[in-house]
Protein backbone atom coordinates (compact mmCIF):
# COMPACT_ATOMS: atom_id res chain seq x y z
CA UNK A 1 0.00 0.00 0.00
CA UNK A 2 1.51 3.33 -1.01
CA UNK A 3 -1.23 5.70 0.21
CA UNK A 4 -3.41 5.91 3.32
CA UNK A 5 -6.10 8.46 4.18
CA UNK A 6 -7.16 8.11 7.80
CA UNK A 7 -9.84 10.02 9.73
CA UNK A 8 -9.54 9.88 13.54
CA UNK A 9 -12.18 11.26 15.94
CA UNK A 10 -12.98 11.43 19.62
CA UNK A 11 -13.29 13.93 22.43
CA UNK A 12 -10.74 16.08 24.21
CA UNK A 13 -8.46 14.22 26.61
CA UNK A 14 -8.73 10.81 24.95
CA UNK A 15 -5.46 10.93 23.03
CA UNK A 16 -6.83 11.24 19.50
CA UNK A 17 -4.01 13.54 18.45
CA UNK A 18 -1.45 11.22 20.03
CA UNK A 19 -2.60 8.39 17.76
CA UNK A 20 -2.14 10.69 14.76
CA UNK A 21 1.27 11.90 15.97
CA UNK A 22 2.56 8.33 16.34
CA UNK A 23 1.36 7.43 12.85
CA UNK A 24 2.94 10.60 11.46
CA UNK A 25 6.26 9.66 13.10
CA UNK A 26 6.00 6.16 11.61
CA UNK A 27 5.35 7.70 8.18
CA UNK A 28 8.35 10.01 8.55
CA UNK A 29 10.54 7.06 9.58
CA UNK A 30 9.59 5.27 6.34
CA UNK A 31 10.21 8.38 4.23
CA UNK A 32 6.52 8.81 3.33
CA UNK A 33 4.91 12.15 2.68
CA UNK A 34 2.46 12.96 5.47
CA UNK A 35 -0.15 15.68 5.93
CA UNK A 36 -1.50 15.87 9.48
CA UNK A 37 -4.48 18.17 10.03
CA UNK A 38 -5.75 18.31 13.66
CA UNK A 39 -8.94 20.05 14.84
CA UNK A 40 -9.79 20.59 18.51
CA UNK A 41 -13.18 21.37 20.02
CA UNK A 42 -13.86 24.31 22.30
CA UNK A 43 -13.49 22.34 25.53
CA UNK A 44 -10.23 20.72 26.56
CA UNK A 45 -12.11 17.71 27.90
CA UNK A 46 -15.31 16.70 26.19
CA UNK A 47 -14.99 18.83 23.05
CA UNK A 48 -14.90 17.24 19.59
CA UNK A 49 -11.40 16.40 18.36
CA UNK A 50 -10.45 15.06 14.95
CA UNK A 51 -7.26 14.39 13.07
CA UNK A 52 -6.96 13.84 9.37
CA UNK A 53 -3.87 11.98 8.18
CA UNK A 54 -2.89 11.66 4.56
CA UNK A 55 0.12 9.42 4.21
CA UNK A 56 1.96 8.45 1.03
CA UNK A 57 1.79 9.41 -2.61
CA UNK A 58 -0.78 11.74 -4.08
CA UNK A 59 -2.16 13.24 -0.87
CA UNK A 60 -2.90 16.72 -2.17
CA UNK A 61 -3.99 19.03 0.64
CA UNK A 62 -4.54 18.21 4.30
CA UNK A 63 -8.32 17.71 4.32
CA UNK A 64 -9.98 14.42 3.46
CA UNK A 65 -13.03 14.70 1.23
CA UNK A 66 -16.22 12.81 2.13
CA UNK A 67 -16.29 9.14 1.07
CA UNK A 68 -12.54 8.95 0.34
CA UNK A 69 -10.80 7.84 3.58
CA UNK A 70 -9.48 4.30 3.70
CA UNK A 71 -10.49 4.00 7.36
CA UNK A 72 -11.77 5.89 10.38
CA UNK A 73 -10.74 5.38 13.99
CA UNK A 74 -13.15 6.56 16.67
CA UNK A 75 -12.44 6.87 20.38
CA UNK A 76 -16.08 7.64 21.25
CA UNK A 77 -19.23 5.84 20.16
CA UNK A 78 -21.40 8.76 19.01
CA UNK A 79 -18.45 10.52 17.33
CA UNK A 80 -18.16 7.43 15.10
CA UNK A 81 -21.28 8.62 13.29
CA UNK A 82 -19.53 11.88 12.32
CA UNK A 83 -16.56 10.00 10.91
CA UNK A 84 -18.51 7.58 8.74
CA UNK A 85 -19.32 10.08 6.01
CA UNK A 86 -15.60 10.44 5.28
CA UNK A 87 -14.93 6.73 4.70
CA UNK A 88 -15.14 5.18 1.24
CA UNK A 89 -17.38 2.18 0.53
CA UNK A 90 -15.87 -0.96 1.96
CA UNK A 91 -13.61 1.06 4.28
CA UNK A 92 -13.11 0.19 7.92
CA UNK A 93 -14.56 2.05 10.88
CA UNK A 94 -12.75 1.06 14.07
CA UNK A 95 -14.82 2.02 17.11
CA UNK A 96 -13.96 2.17 20.81
CA UNK A 97 -17.33 1.74 22.56
CA UNK A 98 -16.70 4.50 25.12
CA UNK A 99 -19.68 6.81 25.76
CA UNK A 100 -19.34 10.49 26.71
CA UNK A 101 -22.91 11.32 27.68
CA UNK A 102 -24.05 14.90 27.05
CA UNK A 103 -26.10 16.63 29.74
CA UNK A 104 -29.35 16.18 27.81
CA UNK A 105 -28.80 12.41 27.76
CA UNK A 106 -27.99 12.29 31.48
CA UNK A 107 -31.18 14.27 32.18
CA UNK A 108 -33.11 11.89 29.90
CA UNK A 109 -34.07 14.68 27.48
CA UNK A 110 -32.23 13.03 24.59
CA UNK A 111 -31.22 9.55 23.53
CA UNK A 112 -27.78 8.14 22.85
CA UNK A 113 -27.00 5.46 20.25
CA UNK A 114 -26.10 1.95 21.34
CA UNK A 115 -23.24 -0.06 19.86
CA UNK A 116 -25.46 -2.20 17.64
CA UNK A 117 -27.20 0.87 16.19
CA UNK A 118 -23.88 2.53 15.33
CA UNK A 119 -22.59 -0.68 13.73
CA UNK A 120 -25.84 -1.03 11.77
CA UNK A 121 -25.49 2.54 10.47
CA UNK A 122 -21.97 1.75 9.25
CA UNK A 123 -23.14 -1.41 7.50
CA UNK A 124 -26.03 0.47 5.85
CA UNK A 125 -23.46 2.93 4.45
CA UNK A 126 -21.40 0.10 2.95
CA UNK A 127 -18.67 0.28 5.60
CA UNK A 128 -17.03 -2.43 7.70
CA UNK A 129 -17.49 -1.63 11.41
CA UNK A 130 -15.12 -3.17 13.92
CA UNK A 131 -15.94 -2.47 17.57
CA UNK A 132 -13.75 -2.89 20.63
CA UNK A 133 -16.02 -3.23 23.64
CA UNK A 134 -14.56 -1.15 26.47
CA UNK A 135 -15.78 -3.57 29.13
CA UNK A 136 -13.47 -6.27 27.70
CA UNK A 137 -10.36 -4.32 28.73
CA UNK A 138 -8.77 -3.76 32.14
CA UNK A 139 -8.58 -0.42 33.93
CA UNK A 140 -5.32 1.49 33.73
CA UNK A 141 -4.56 0.81 30.08
CA UNK A 142 -3.85 3.54 27.55
CA UNK A 143 -7.14 3.29 25.64
CA UNK A 144 -5.92 5.27 22.64
CA UNK A 145 -2.89 2.99 22.32
CA UNK A 146 -5.13 -0.10 22.49
CA UNK A 147 -7.05 1.38 19.57
CA UNK A 148 -3.80 2.13 17.73
CA UNK A 149 -2.79 -1.53 18.08
CA UNK A 150 -6.21 -2.63 16.88
CA UNK A 151 -5.91 -0.33 13.87
CA UNK A 152 -2.78 -2.21 12.80
CA UNK A 153 -4.55 -5.57 13.26
CA UNK A 154 -7.96 -4.73 11.79
CA UNK A 155 -7.74 -1.79 9.34
CA UNK A 156 -5.79 -0.49 6.35
CA UNK A 157 -3.23 0.94 8.81
CA UNK A 158 -1.77 -2.58 8.98
CA UNK A 159 -1.23 -2.54 5.21
CA UNK A 160 0.91 0.59 5.51
CA UNK A 161 2.81 -0.15 8.75
CA UNK A 162 4.00 -3.20 10.64
CA UNK A 163 3.51 -3.52 14.39
CA UNK A 164 7.26 -3.07 14.89
CA UNK A 165 7.26 0.18 12.90
CA UNK A 166 4.47 1.56 15.10
CA UNK A 167 6.26 0.43 18.27
CA UNK A 168 9.40 2.23 17.12
CA UNK A 169 7.39 5.42 16.54
CA UNK A 170 5.78 5.04 19.99
CA UNK A 171 9.20 4.81 21.63
CA UNK A 172 10.20 8.01 19.84
CA UNK A 173 6.99 9.76 20.99
CA UNK A 174 6.92 8.68 24.66
CA UNK A 175 9.56 9.24 27.30
CA UNK A 176 7.31 8.05 30.14
CA UNK A 177 4.88 5.17 30.56
CA UNK A 178 6.62 3.08 27.91
CA UNK A 179 5.83 -0.26 29.57
CA UNK A 180 2.10 0.48 29.89
CA UNK A 181 1.94 1.82 26.33
CA UNK A 182 3.62 -1.28 24.91
CA UNK A 183 1.26 -3.51 26.95
CA UNK A 184 -1.75 -1.50 25.73
CA UNK A 185 -0.54 -1.70 22.13
CA UNK A 186 -0.21 -5.50 22.38
CA UNK A 187 -3.75 -5.74 23.81
CA UNK A 188 -5.05 -3.89 20.75
CA UNK A 189 -2.88 -5.83 18.33
CA UNK A 190 -4.29 -9.10 19.67
CA UNK A 191 -7.85 -7.84 20.11
CA UNK A 192 -11.03 -9.45 18.97
CA UNK A 193 -13.49 -7.05 17.40
CA UNK A 194 -17.27 -7.15 17.35
CA UNK A 195 -18.49 -6.61 13.78
CA UNK A 196 -22.20 -6.12 14.33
Amino acid sequence: MDKLDLYIVGIGGQGVLTIAEILAIAAQNKGFECNFYPTKGMAQRGGFVKAQLRIGKGGAGPEISPHTADAAISMELQESLKAMKYVKKGGDVLIWSYKWLPTDVMLKRASYPEVDAVAKTAIEQGLAPKVLLIQDYPDGIAQNIVLLGASVAHTAVGKMFTADEIKEAMLQRFSKGVENNLKSFELGLNSNVWEG
